[in-house]
């Protein structure tokens, strides 16, 4: 669907303007908008369904798979889900004008950092409808205006959510562009929008490797990258055999097609031949296709040899990559040479080596004898998250509200002057 009255850079000024609105709305208000965006989306719960039909039948004639299908699905528990999500929103703690690390200076004055937001961010997304209210929500509350690109494929449904955002922001007196939904689905729209630096101050892309490779690598704004989640579980030979299988089944087979899945385990070679009969016994369950390295191969059941690539490999299926390592430090080189640094967890009841494995590995997210399936920014505190950055600059991992908000220096003096 393409707007012939589209205008890229005409919205993104208007966001900018919008930004410095939003900017100044007080907690108070930020949380009384989302609480009437939350009751508004679910009191338009039927248009909204009826507009995702449209979708869903678009998206069965261009042969979508179920998934992808699954994941555009809009029912009305899932209207319900969306505003329940607003409103979770609604409970966590504004950072904007937090002041941190205040202290006295020998001169008398204080000085301190406080968060303010970034400004004006732009999402690009696919698929999933849901991502068009939770993320307009989580820009709001934390003072940003929000740009929405979603995919062709949710066209409909994301136009239908937009009309329920503007409509409460313009009823509380507020300037509807701080949410814009581009209503033009070409990839032309992509290319104009990552030109929009004097507008936009950060771009946050949420789908496959090759959508948040095309930003990353056409953008003149400063891109949030995370490209895939090749997570890695080590099991060590001081691991809790219990512990380690849970975490295993957990970890690969609750949700595959999740970013924090396990992709790759290494097991501690001095417990291979006792750990490795029970992985294979508890994985038969989920049908886990295993990828084994030579010296795994003969405890699996129609295993393949695994090469390079399978340890490159986010596989998002019931599928997995199994190697034998001679020790922890052999564990260690091998994540660190393919990791993708999102997520990695050792389980080890050895103290001491559990806390070597937190300090030698880098990954935006590091777990001792837990399940990766918790690196996301709802179990991990925030409430809730817009995506996830494995770029180490500015935000790292799971970003919540703080990570939509930036620092600026706050002196007060008492008449100083430099001598």
């Amino acid at each position: 669907m393409n707007s012939s009255t589209f205008n890229m850079n005409q919205m993104a000024a208007n966001a900018k303007v919008a930004s410095r609105v939003v900017a100044q709305l007080t907690t108070t208000q930020k949380n009384q908008l989302l609480t009437a965006i939350a009751a508004e989306i679910e009191s338009n719960s039927a248009v909204i369904i009826e507009e995702n039909k449209k979708d869903i039948e678009a998206g069965r004639s261009k042969g979508l798979s179920e998934a992808m299908l699954d994941r555009l699905l809009l029912t009305p528990q899932r209207i319900i889900d969306i505003a329940d999500a607003i409103r979770e929103i609604v409970t966590l703690q504004d950072p904007v004008g937090d002041i941190s690390n205040l202290s006295l200076r020998p001169n008398g004055m204080q000085v301190g950092k406080m968060r303010i937001p970034l400004g004006v961010i732009s999402m690009i997304y696919e698929a999933r409808p849901n991502v068009t209210a939770e993320s307009a929500a989580l820009c709001i509350k934390s003072g940003n205006a929000v740009i929405l690109r979603g995919g062709s494929e949710a066209i409909h449904s994301n136009l239908a959510l937009a009309n329920c955002l503007h409509k409460t922001i313009e009823n509380n007196g507020i300037d509807k562009n701080i949410v814009s939904v581009i209503p033009d689905t070409s990839r032309e729209v992509i290319e104009q929008l990552l030109k929009q630096k004097d507008s936009i101050d950060l771009v946050i892309p949420r789908g496959g490797e090759g959508l948040i490779r095309y930003v990353t690598e056409n953008s003149q704004i400063p891109v949030i990258q995370h490209f895939k989640g090749v997570c890695h579980l080590f099991i060590d030979k001081h691991a809790d055999y219990t512990k380690a299988i849970n975490i295993l089944v957990n970890g690969k087979t609750q949700r595959p097609s999740a970013c924090n899945a396990i992709e790759t385990v290494l097991v501690h070679k001095a417990i291979a031949e006792e750990f490795l009969p029970l992985a294979a016994e508890a994985l038969k369950p989920a049908s886990v296709k295993i990828h084994a390295c030579e010296n795994s191969l003969p405890f699996f059941e129609q295993a393949e040899l695994a090469t390079t690539e399978d340890f490159h490999a986010e596989y998002l299926a019931q599928e997995v990559a199994i190697k034998i390592v001679e020790g922890f430090d052999s564990a260690i080189s091998h994540i660190n040479e393919f990791t993708s640094d999102h997520t990695e967890v050792i389980v080890s009841q050895d103290i001491s080596r559990s806390q070597q494995f937190i300090k030698q590995i880098n990954s935006s997210v590091v777990m001792v004898n837990a399940s990766s399936r918790f690196s996301d920014g709802g179990q991990l505190g925030l409430g809730s998250e817009i995506g996830i950055s494995t770029s180490k600059l500015h935000a790292y991992g799971p970003m919540g509200l703080s990570s939509l908000t930036t620092e600026k220096f706050v002196v007060y003096g008492d008449g100083q002057v430099r001598d």
